[in-house]
């Protein structure tokens, strides 16, 4: 009998495409037990529908790893194809969606198995169940489906990271990836979990805020190695919260300058804890090759920020981790969320003033700005019906709840079209740098960089009536734009003989 099973990615963002991390995690442990593994990525698959099929043919089982939003759409795509070849052929669902919405993505009738939370242990005991063809009753951690009715088996605990397999990342295809990106890079993970708890955030929601963490030691052996093993040329730690322990990263800064390490790397951590980094401890950094600091800010406004429950954090440490990265070679990018409950354009027009006081004063930082989402799993969520929030009520709802496309009770029609036009202008206003590699031609630079001063001035006194710069940017990006970013695919479409979400 085959032991292969088969994984599917679905794309997110091809622009700044890489081996998907929880596929990765989960694979390891297969592996070690048998198995062999297959892992198609849309991103980087032609004709991935195609390719599924046929891998499938010989498999166990499909597991399909995704988070809310536009992934969803590829999912029900081949989960409804695997289907119409052998309904009875079996298709896991896992990450972050299914385990917040267990119930309501085991209801898909395309879905026969989630697995939820951490599901490297959860997921080998549900395919050796498979395999077997035994009960699963007592696998912790999944859900599954029999006569037609969902069971939930009990929550696996949570295991420190340290506990943990190293992930698989012999199994991407990493010039592949280099072809679609431009760049060599890989997600890699140091820690799980964040002490604090925003409003908006859904961490808490999978891994509670018990923050756990490899060691020093471990982070440096295994980042040189990743980094020199696949001729990678940056690592972008993907942890919640990377500075909780000051002396952690100093020692991690430590050991990459010893081993000669040659990469750069880039973090997320809270605006508090970057700004206890001193001077010296941010050249340490910067030596060890950080060249970029992610930081939550939010909002330029003081009510918006009590009400995410972000108090811990300020203006005056704002500027003040902007300068000090910034003389240390550093990158501060700041992510913005607009439209959060209780902002009206007098909050809005105080977080405009605050990016562009910020981007004026320290030439080199940059924001990065969504619409408010409520995700499943976050504290918000608990009020999205005095909100009025329509909150969908299938897996293929969720396809569309994505900061893109996000309409909002306060925030639809001309408010909402406004509020994305002044969004494309602070795209434009300031330089960005994104992870993939900038493919422009000089003169589309130049010609994009003359679109930046209409575009301040447009912020600065809140104007947005025709947006000529707008049209002509398109039309640049259209020149030099080589892979379109797989969020814009169309909507998702209702199977023959199913309503529409």
């Amino acid at each position: 009998m085959s032991k292969k099973v088969v994984f599917f990615f679905p794309s997110f963002a091809s622009t700044e495409a890489t081996a998907p991390l929880g596929i990765l995690a989960v694979a390891t442990p297969l592996l070690r037990a048998g198995f062999s593994v297959r892992l198609i990525d849309s991103t980087i698959t032609p004709d991935f529908k195609k390719r599924v099929l046929e891998e499938v043919k010989d498999a166990i089982c499909l597991g399909i790893s995704l988070v809310t939003g536009p992934m969803i759409r590829e999912t029900v795509e081949i989960a409804r194809a695997v289907k119409a070849w052998k309904s009875d052929f079996p298709i896991i669902l896992g990450g972050w969606h299914p385990s917040l919405l267990p119930k309501q993505t085991l209801e898909a009738p395309y879905i026969d198995y989630v697995v939820r939370g951490q599901g490297e242990e959860s997921l080998l005991e549900l395919v050796q169940h498979l395999e077997a063809r035994t009960p699963l009753d007592l696998v912790p951690g999944i859900g599954f489906k029999r006569d037609d009715k969902l069971h939930f088996t009990t929550e696996r605990p949570l295991k420190p990271l340290a506990d943990m397999p190293p992930k698989a990342y012999h199994l991407a295809d990493f010039d592949a990836y280099e072809r679609s990106c431009g760049r060599r890079w890989a997600m890699y993970t140091s820690s799980l979990a964040c002490p604090f708890n925003c409003s908006y955030c859904t961490n808490a929601g999978v891994y509670g805020r018990k923050w756990n963490a490899l060691s020093a030691e471990q982070f440096v052996e295994e980042t040189v190695d990743l980094t020199t093993r696949y001729n990678l040329e940056m690592l972008w730690v993907v942890d919640d919260n990377f500075l909780v322990d000051l002396d952690r990263a100093r020692h991690i800064a430590e050991g990459l300058v010893s081993a000669g390490a040659d990469f750069k790397w880039s973090i997320q951590a809270t605006t508090n804890l970057t700004a206890r980094l001193t001077r010296e401890d941010l050249k340490l950094l910067r030596r060890s090759g950080l060249h970029q600091i992610c930081q939550g800010v939010d909002s330029g406004s003081e009510k918006i920020l009590k009400l995410m429950n972000k108090t811990f954090q300020d203006f005056d440490s704002i500027y003040e981790s902007a300068s000090r990265c910034l003389d240390a070679g550093i990158r501060p990018s700041f992510n913005i969320i607009f439209a959060y409950p209780g902002e009206g354009r007098k909050e809005r027009r105080e977080t405009v003033d605050f990016m562009m006081d910020v981007c004026r004063r320290f030439p080199g930082a940059e924001f990065w700005t969504n619409i408010f989402t409520p995700y499943p799993g976050s504290p918000i969520m608990e009020k999205v019906q005095e909100l009025g929030i329509q909150v969908p009520n299938s897996l293929e709802g969720w396809a569309d709840f994505f900061p893109r496309y996000t309409v909002l009770p306060w925030l639809n029609g001309r408010e909402h079209r406004r509020l994305q036009v002044m969004r494309d202008y602070l795209r434009i206003a300031f330089d960005r740098i994104p992870i993939a590699a900038d493919t422009r031609k000089r003169s589309t630079r130049i010609a994009q960089k003359m679109l930046s001063f209409p575009a301040r001035w447009r912020l600065d006194h809140d104007v947005y009536k025709l947006p000529v710069e707008l049209w002509v940017n398109d039309k640049l990006k259209r020149k030099s734009l080589t892979f379109k970013p797989a969020v814009d695919a169309k909507r998702l479409e209702p199977a023959a003989g199913e309503a529409a979400c």
